[in-house]
C-alpha cells in the first residue's frame, strides 16, 4: 500500500509535528506534502529529501515567514497536490490539509487537530489581537469569509476523521457537520518520568502569542511575587519582557532535554490557555507534576481537577491567583506516581494503535 502524508506547515516545531513525526515512523516510506517548509527549523526531523512543498515555494522568504499573508492562496495550493498515485493519504491538519482533492480510489483519513480557529470560532478575538488599520480589517474580514465558504466545503473530502480530543469532536460537528473518533495525540512517556524533588518555580511552556494567555500568567505572578519561569519564544516576547517583574522571567526556547530538567525539577506546571488537547500539561503529568490550568478546552480530558491539577474557570489574574491558593492547599495530597499514572493512558502505543484500527476500518467500508 502506498501512503503520503500532509502537513498544513512544517515552520515550527510544536504538538501537531510531534504528531506529524509519530506517523512519518509509522509509514517510513510516505512523503510528507506541507504548504510551506522551514527546513532550517524543522530540517532535522524532517528532512527535505521527504517533504513536498507546494507551489507557495515560488514566493519570496519574508512572505513564506508571514503566513497570514498567503492566506487566501492556500487553498488553491493544497489542492494543487496531486495523490493520483497513492492508495491512502492521512492528513493531519489544522487549517487546510482535510482539503488535498484524492481521486476515487485513494482513501484519506484526516487526524483533525481542530477546524482552523482563525476562521471559525476564534475569528472575532483573532482579530481583535491583531490591531490592524480599518482597511486592512476589512480585507483580512473578506479573506476569511472566502476561507470558511471554502472549509465548508474541503470538510466533505476526507473518508473519515480523527479528533484529537472529545473538544474537537465538537467542534468538527459543529462547523463541518460530521462525525469523529476520538484519538488522544501521542506523548512521549518514555522520555518524561519523575526525577527529584521539587522545586520553588512554577513554570510554563508555550507560544509566546496572544492566544496563549501567557500574559495572564505573567501578570498573575508579578502581583503574587512568586516565581514563574516560562519557556517559549514568538511575536509576544517582547511585550512580555516589558511586562515581568521581578519573581518571572522568559527563558526562550530550550531543548526537549532541557524542557524535561525543568519539568522534573518545577513545583507545578501553568496552564491559562484554551487548546484543543494540550500536550505540555501531559508531558508535566508524565514527570509527576500537577498541572494549574484554565478549565475549558482539551484539558479537561487530561487533568483531573484536585487529583492532578487544579482548574480555574475565569480568564482573569483574580482566579489564577485564587488557584494557586487552593493548588498550596492541597500541594501534600497531591500523589506523584497517580500523576504519572493518569499522564501513562496518553502513550505513543496508544496512538499508534488507534490509527492503524482506523485505517482497517476505512478499508472496511463499502466504497
Amino acid at each position: 500500500m502506498k501512503v503520503a502524508l500532509v502537513h498544513d506547515f512544517l515552520f515550527k516545531l510544536g504538538g501537531a509535528e510531534r504528531v506529524l513525526k509519530e506517523l512519518a515512523n509509522l509509514y517510513p516510506q510516505a512523503p510528507i506534502y506541507t504548504l510551506i517548509y522551514d527546513e532550517e527549523k524543522c530540517g532535522q526531523m524532517f528532512p527535505r529529501k521527504r517533504v513536498v512543498e507546494s507551489k507557495l515555494k515560488k514566493y519570496p522568504r519574508f512572505l513564506q515567514k508571514r503566513p497570514q499573508l498567503l492566506l487566501g492562496k492556500m487553498p488553491e495550493a493544497i489542492e494543487d497536490f496531486d495523490f493520483s498515485e497513492f492508495d491512502l493519504v492521512i492528513s493531519s491538519s489544522g487549517a487546510f490539509s482535510h482539503g488535498i482533492i484524492t481521486p476515487p480510489r485513494t482513501k484519506h483519513l484526516c487526524y483533525c487537530h481542530s477546524p482552523m480557529r482563525y476562521a471559525w470560532d476564534y475569528t472575532h478575538e483573532y482579530l481583535a489581537e491583531k490591531k490592524l488599520s480599518w482597511w486592512k480589517e476589512l480585507l483580512a474580514r473578506l479573506t476569511l469569509h472566502q476561507v470558511r465558504q471554502w472549509d465548508r466545503v474541503a470538510a466533505d473530502r476526507p473518508d473519515a476523521y480523527l479528533a484529537n480530543s472529545k473538544h474537537v469532536a465538537k467542534r468538527l460537528r459543529k462547523y463541518f457537520q460530521t462525525e469523529a473518533e476520538v484519538l488522544y495525540p501521542p506523548v512521549d512517556i518514555d522520555r518524561f518520568y519523575p526525577h527529584g524533588e521539587s522545586g520553588e518555580y512554577f513554570l510554563m511552556i508555550s507560544a509566546l502569542s496572544p492566544f496563549k494567555k501567557v500574559d495572564l500568567a505573567v501578570s498573575a505572578f508579578n502581583k503574587m511575587g512568586k516565581p514563574l519561569l516560562v519557556i517559549g519564544d514568538g511575536e509576544q516576547r517582547q511585550a512580555l519582557e516589558a511586562l515581568v517583574g521581578p519573581t518571572v522571567e522568559i527563558l526562550g526556547r530550550k531543548t526537549d532535554e532541557e524542557v524535561r530538567r525543568y519539568l522534573q525539577n518545577c513545583r507545578a506546571l501553568v496552564f491559562p490557555g484554551e487548546e484543543d488537547f494540550g500536550i505540555a500539561p501531559v508531558e508535566a503529568m508524565a514527570c509527576g507534576k500537577p498541572v494549574i490550568a484554565y478549565g475549558k478546552g482539551g484539558v479537561l480530558e487530561s487533568v483531573v481537577d484536585g487529583i492532578t491539577g487544579v482548574f480555574f474557570e475565569e480568564l482573569t489574574v483574580a482566579a489564577l491567583e485564587d488557584a494557586v491558593a487552593r493548588f498550596y492547599q492541597i500541594e501534600r495530597s497531591l500523589d506523584r506516581d497517580i500523576i504519572r499514572k493518569r499522564a501513562e493512558e496518553f502513550g505513543r502505543e496508544q496512538f499508534v494503535e488507534g490509527v492503524k484500527q482506523a485505517v482497517k476500518k476505512l478499508y472496511k467500508q463499502k466504497s
